[in-house]
């Protein structure tokens, strides 16, 4: 790499595969390192919050999907 790749900040793809690799576990010790030496910590945090909202309210929608479903 080039000393003008390291100063360049993530993009948005890539700051959001970060997410999704580190909620499922699979982050890479590459990926991290680039993270924490060009990602801001705000960016991580509002994605990752952004992330569990939308997890939560697509299971909970599922949920009640399958209840209205299963009542007669």
């Amino acid at each position: 790499m080039t000393e003008e790749s390291d100063d360049k900040p993530l993009t948005f793809g890539e700051m959001l595969s970060s997410v999704l690799a580190a909620a499922l576990g699979v982050q890479s010790g590459k990926n991290r390192a680039r993270d924490f030496s060009r990602g801001k910590p705000v960016h991580f945090i509002l994605l990752g919050v952004g992330f569990t909202a939308v997890f939560a309210l697509t299971l909970l929608g599922i949920v009640l999907l399958v209840i209205h479903l299963a009542t007669p």
